[in-house]
């Protein structure tokens, strides 16, 4: 399972999912291979609160990846019910 935070660097920086990784939205189509080689591998995407993410779930799918969902409320959700938060 690969989970990336689509969010901008200093968004991560500032607190992120604990084993997430930063791939800019923007950049989701061309730097995926650098973190997840398999194109059927799962992967959950996430951002602060959604549009971030389902742009890069569209990227990530055009690029061939076929196993990508959004995390359930993004980040705000996360924070909000009281998940740990790494940095």
């Amino acid at each position: 399972m690969h989970i990336l935070d689509v969010r901008s660097k200093r968004e991560f920086e500032a607190g992120h999912v604990p084993g997430a990784r930063h791939v800019p939205f923007w950049a989701a189509f061309t730097r995926a291979r650098r973190v997840i080689r398999s194109p059927d591998a799962p992967v959950t995407v996430y951002c602060g609160h959604g549009p971030r993410a389902w742009i890069a779930k569209a990227l990530l799918r055009t690029a061939g990846y076929t196993h990508v969902r959004l995390l359930k409320g993004h980040m705000r959700a996360w924070i909000k019910s009281g998940q740990r938060v790494e940095r």
